[in-house]
């Protein structure tokens, strides 16, 4: 059936409408891999009681703004949802995105202007995770499935990270993964010189083997400093993305089990199966964002990692209380803290539930960078009651970011700086900084 593309919406789809009915205007049907103001054939994939998901077919009457994607498997792979239109294009569309869910969901207009930070296109990510199948498959997921598309590269992929890529189809060739080898993610430092790399095995994976092949990798990649095996854990329905017991078991390891990462206000261990910010070009762009022209006495970084933005705070703040989950981030984050900085292991719902009932005094700021599920109702209903001077969010998830949001509005807080900081290039992802004032 004809379509029309009236925009972009959060998740790489583009928002049509079938034909209007006796019930008013049609339902919403979103399909893949189109941009604003096309006209197309599509035929319908799915339909759901609100909305219908559908397939390009026919490109009846293009965007001037459609480009030639760069990468051979886009479409094909579910990694990248924007090559076939430029980078100054992506932005615009991430920014509209990104005001829409503000307004829609916390009812906020901004009053302020969206700073906008663009990256590098190509080649950014630091880490990135590669599929492995007994019949030596090595690539990543086909766009909206679970089978395995197998690549050679990846443009948006470091160097070094592609070079290990081709090393690893060499290697596999004649000395294969052993059973039970699911994944593989490489993890570059700051230079791109040196990698770390992560298996993630089945339960019934053979520790000897898994050690074994490891062992034979690192010895024919020596960019690689160190190998970690980790075991699959089953996803749980009631599992929370900082639950600080879902801690991966390891299974086998070969060399180091952790780099330094350098950046310019300070140098972190980054341990395997710890979380890393991915853009490798604007990691202290990030970190200035966030830490630039803030002082006082006390500050809180919650969600803190290995410590991305607690060390920089330590330089102008008297005491940090720098606040992890996960106990191999947690390690790093009190490895790398200086003396006025306090790791502290506890999920951020429990650490606001302890400073509520000790009333502890409110922090001169609170640094937020949960993952995409955001602080969750109860976490940010915390917060807003604790009632700190300054709340940085750092948010990779518009529509949660929005959410939370609501709760802190009510309390009084007032927007005074936003940012869109884009750490995903070719992705729908967006990262973005809102910088609160009570």
């Amino acid at each position: 059936m004809p379509l029309t593309i009236e925009k972009l919406i959060y998740g790489g789809d583009g928002l049509a409408r079938l034909p209007a009915d006796d019930h008013g205007r049609g339902k919403a049907v979103f399909i893949p891999f189109v941009l604003p103001t096309e006209q197309i054939e599509a035929t319908i994939t799915e339909q759901k009681p609100g909305f219908a998901r559908a397939k390009l077919q026919t490109l009846l009457t293009p965007s001037p703004d459609r480009i030639d994607p760069r990468c051979p498997y886009f479409a094909r792979c579910g990694g990248c949802h924007y090559q076939h239109t430029t980078y100054d294009h992506q932005l615009q569309f991430k920014a509209e995105i990104l005001k829409e869910n503000l307004k829609r969901i916390a009812k906020l207009e901004l009053a302020t202007e969206l700073q906008i930070h663009p990256s590098p296109p190509w080649e950014y990510r630091n880490r990135a995770r590669f599929q492995i199948r007994p019949e030596r498959t090595l690539g990543y997921y086909r766009f909206a499935s679970h089978e395995v598309l197998p690549i050679d590269q990846c443009p948006i992929n470091s160097p070094r990270i592609n070079d290990a890529l081709q090393k690893l189809h060499e290697f596999g060739r004649t000395t294969p993964p052993p059973a039970g080898v699911k994944e593989i993610e490489f993890f570059a430092d700051a230079e791109d010189q040196n990698l770390l790399a992560e298996l993630t095995c089945a339960p019934d994976a053979v520790s000897k083997d898994v050690q074994h092949w490891s062992e034979l990798f690192r010895t024919a990649l020596p960019n690689i400093i160190g190998i970690a095996a980790f075991v699959q854990r089953p996803h749980s329905a009631h599992q929370k993305d900082d639950d600080p017991d879902q801690a991966p078991r390891p299974l086998a390891t070969a060399g180091a089990q952790e780099l330094s990462y350098k950046t310019a206000r300070a140098t972190y261990r980054v341990t395997a199966g710890a979380f890393f910010q991915v853009n490798r070009h604007l990691i202290d762009r990030l970190v200035d964002l966030v830490t630039h022209d803030r002082s006082g006495d006390t500050a809180v970084d919650v969600y803190a990692g290995a410590g991305l933005f607690s060390l920089p705070l330590a330089s102008s703040f008297r005491h940090i209380q720098a606040v992890e989950s996960s106990p191999i981030s947690y390690a790093d984050l009190a490895y790398n803290s200086p003396e006025n900085v306090k790791a502290v292991r506890a999920t951020t719902e429990t650490f606001l539930e302890r400073a509520s009932r000790k009333r502890k005094p409110a922090p001169d700021l609170v640094v937020v960078d949960p993952p995409r599920s955001g602080l969750r109702d109860k976490a940010a209903r915390l917060l807003a009651q604790w009632k700190p001077r300054r709340i940085t969010y750092v948010s990779c998830d518009p529509a949660t970011l929005a959410r939370d949001l609501v709760s802190l509005l009510a309390a009084g807080y007032k927007l005074e700086q936003a940012h869109l900081i884009d750490l995903f290039p070719q992705t729908y992802h967006l990262e973005s900084v809102l910088h609160l004032v009570l």
